[in-house]
This record gives C-alpha cells, sequence and structure tokens, in this order.
C-alpha cells in the first residue's frame, strides 16, 4: 500500500464520521426548514434552537416574523428538556403547588422553562440533545417541536 492509498483511507474514514455526526450543519438546515416550513404552515414565527446534550446552541433560526420572546425562549426550552430528561410540556405537573419540584423554577433563576416547546433528541435510549421552539402558542411551538424532531430523527 502507498501513501496516496492509505491517504485516501483516511479521507474516507475522516467522511464517513463526519456524516455520522448528529448536529452536522446540512442536517440542521434541514431540520430548521421543517420547523419553518410547519411554522409558515401554521402562520406563526418562531425561533427554533438545536442544542446537543452539553447544552451548546448548534444551531438557533429566529423567523423574520417572529417575536422577540421567542429568541430567548426557544433556547431555554431546548437547555430544559434537557436537564430535566423529558419534554417541556411534561415538567409542568412535577413543579405545581404540592408537586414533587414545586418551586424549582425559581430557584434556577428563570433556566427551567414547564410548557410545551421543547423535545429532548432521543436516540438509541440516550439524550443527545434536544430542539426548542417558542414564538406562537404553546401549542403551535410543540407541533412545530415535533416536526423538527420528526426530521432530524431520519437521518440518525
Amino acid at each position: 500500500m502507498d501513501a496516496q492509498q492509505l491517504n485516501q483511507i483516511v479521507k474516507d474514514v475522516l467522511s464517513k464520521q463526519d456524516a455520522a455526526q448528529p448536529f452536522e450543519r446540512k442536517k440542521m438546515e434541514r431540520v430548521i426548514d421543517a420547523a419553518v416550513a410547519k411554522a409558515d404552515d401554521l402562520g406563526v414565527g418562531v425561533t427554533i434552537c438545536l442544542m446537543n446534550r452539553a447544552r451548546i446552541v448548534q444551531m438557533l433560526y429566529h423567523m423574520p416574523n417572529g417575536n422577540l420572546v421567542g429568541s430567548l425562549l426557544a433556547p431555554k426550552k431546548a437547555w430544559s428538556a434537557i436537564a430535566m430528561e423529558e419534554p417541556t410540556k411534561d415538567i409542568s405537573r412535577d413543579i405545581q403547588p404540592g408537586g414533587p419540584l414545586y418551586q424549582m423554577e425559581t430557584m434556577l433563576d428563570g433556566k427551567l422553562v414547564s410548557f410545551p416547546g421543547g423535545i429532548p433528541i432521543v436516540v438509541n435510549d440516550k439524550i443527545i440533545g434536544a430542539i426548542g421552539v417558542s414564538g406562537g402558542l404553546v401549542e403551535e411551538d410543540q407541533a412545530i417541536c415535533e416536526a423538527a424532531i420528526r426530521e432530524f430523527l431520519k437521518e440518525v
């Protein structure tokens, strides 16, 4: 085997590793496109946030017709879905008066979001990140987030 053949093998291996990365840029763009399409169907402007397991924003898109609060809440929804290891729509029941985590949201300085629009990305029974959507009614945010999750999981 000569140096050129070895170099080609290394390139092939590296290209396969890049394609296998769950937060590859082109994949995230397709996820954002799916979310925007759903938002357009619903007639609402939103902010979409893709966050990895380390809670680092991988991609954030704010639609031109999205409201300002969405740009703050979408990352918080993604963070909350990762931190609590469940969709944000399910957090509310535990933080209500009498619930096991009552007042948790106040202890986290407003970082925790307990209404729909944040969903963990689960691959092989492990949370690898989350998507957060904000800017519409909570039902719209949830539907848009679900569309984004479906698109993300198409290529896992």
